[in-house]
């Protein structure tokens, strides 16, 4: 690959025509994303089953469910260095400023190890009080000590690797990213069972095949990033953090930091609700649910992934005609994967919810918080699209408030109000009803931007 092509490769973003531009860039992305899903219901469909016999599935779940808020907390710290970074590469490129790109690139890098070991040792060092303060009984808290702890050792690769993944894509290498997390769940699927079950090390199997697969990914996409011949490459000098870079990679990257957060503690409140009027199946429950739904949503994210490269490329070079394009076809392709999610959430729940337990009551559980969950699904892809937008285009506040209307604001006065009310059918009514109004906030924020001049009059990126 020689220099030239990879400045053709970036240049196509603001020539070629732009459905299938979105295309070419959403579908790896979307592939990855998917893949990135079933790389963790993997680990719960394998958990799920151990000890069939016992009721040590049901209990290693609801430990593993428990991990979320920690797991949610980290992808926060994550992703604002991760997309925060691929976005502001994406403007520069767009720019022609190369040279910001490329420093861009090494300051994602470093950041994205500090990070990394800092929250690992404040993880492992607190592990036991933070477990029980998300939700943790003394049935699970071992099954969820056992899993979190190898998770936090190797937790600086995970944020190196998912880091340098999202700057792929920036880069012009979406098919590369997709590449490198199919690769994740193939080697996590192989090193699972084995662990697991061949090694009898139990849920800390599962951790340990996770690290593992995810180191194997890292080293193929630090290779990748190292090639010489591209424009934009990892390589001595880079790495030094400038502060003007690091400024507009947390400013960007503070949207995704604020909706991982919130995630965060939207899990506290529904682990504290459902372990209230449920107990530790109602959270086991809720883990299974999450994995069904995650999967979905991570294909919209995927969708969104493609459109970020192009409308912050374009929104760079001023051909907003072509934003607003690519905007509208992530909408409609978000819209039809969440009507699919509600067809089968709705009316064949039984099917993927059997791949993760055979407890009829942890079955019935699921298929009734399923179905309550899944009540507004067909329009929450509209909100995800319209909150990356304005992320994509270094609007970074409206991102900002968009992601805490949906998270914070909406849900967590439900979350504290309905399971008083109506148990663990409160805590799922919770979530569909803050879901529904912020798909209404988020129609009104898009309509206002654009009866207001749009692009044109929006604050351009520093």
């Amino acid at each position: 690959m020689t220099e030239t092509k990879t400045i053709d490769r970036t240049k196509e973003l603001g020539t070629k025509d732009v459905g299938k531009l979105l295309m070419q860039y959403a579908l790896p992305a979307v592939v990855a994303m998917t893949a990135s899903s079933l790389y963790n219901i993997v680990d719960r469909i394998f958990i799920g089953h151990i000890g069939t016999d016992t009721n040590e599935g049901a209990l290693a779940l609801s430990g593993l469910a428990v991990t979320f808020p920690i797991m949610n907390l980290s992808a926060a710290f994550g992703a604002m260095v991760g997309v925060g970074g691929s976005t502001y590469m994406s403007v520069k490129l767009g720019q022609k400023d190369n040279q910001a790109a490329e420093h861009t690139l090494g300051n994602v890098v470093t950041l994205n190890i500090i990070v990394g070991l800092l929250l690992a040792v404040f993880g492992i060092i607190y592990i036991d009080q933070l477990l029980y303060f998300f939700g943790a009984s003394e049935n699970t808290v071992g099954y969820a000590r056992e899993y979190m702890f190898v998770i936090l050792l190797g937790n600086a690769v995970t944020h190196l690797y998912l880091g340098l993944n999202a700057t792929l894509r920036s880069t012009g290498h979406p098919r590369t990213a997709m590449i490198a997390t199919i690769s994740t769940v193939i080697v996590n699927s192989i090193l699972d069972p084995l662990f697991i079950f061949t090694f009898d090390m139990g849920i800390r199997g599962a951790a340990i095949a996770t690290i593992l697969a995810q180191v194997f990914a890292l080293a193929f996409v630090w290779i990748v990033m190292s090639n010489k011949n591209d424009l934009i490459h990892l390589h001595r000098g880079i790495y030094g953090l400038k502060s003007r870079i690091v400024k507009n990679i947390l400013k960007i990257g503070l949207s995704p930091f604020c909706m991982q957060l919130c995630a965060c503690m939207v899990v506290i409140l529904i682990n504290k609700g459902l372990s209230t009027h449920g107990g530790d199946i109602a959270i086991a429950a809720y883990g299974i649910i999450n994995g069904i739904t995650f999967l979905f949503l991570m294909i919209v994210m995927g969708i969104c992934q493609g459109m970020q490269p192009i409308a912050g490329y374009n929104y760079g070079a001023q051909l907003y005609p072509r934003v607003t394009k690519v905007l509208r076809y992530c909408i409609l392709y978000a819209t039809i994967v969440m009507v699919f999610s509600f067809i089968v959430c709705e009316f064949f729940p039984t099917l993927p919810i059997c791949l993760f337990t055979d407890d009829p009551k942890l079955t019935e559980l699921s298929v009734e918080g399923m179905r309550l969950i899944q009540l507004v699904a067909p329009l929450i892809g509209f909100a995800i699209v319209v909150g990356h937008f304005f992320q994509s285009i270094g609007m970074a506040k409206t991102s900002i408030f968009l992601s805490l209307s949906r998270q914070l604001i909406f849900l967590i006065p439900f979350l504290l109000i309905f399971p008083g009310l109506w148990g663990t059918k409160g805590v799922w009514l919770s979530i569909t009803v803050s879901d529904f109004i912020s798909v209404l906030f988020s129609a009104y924020v898009l309509w206002r931007f654009h009866h207001k001049g749009g692009l044109r009059a929006a604050e351009m990126l520093d």
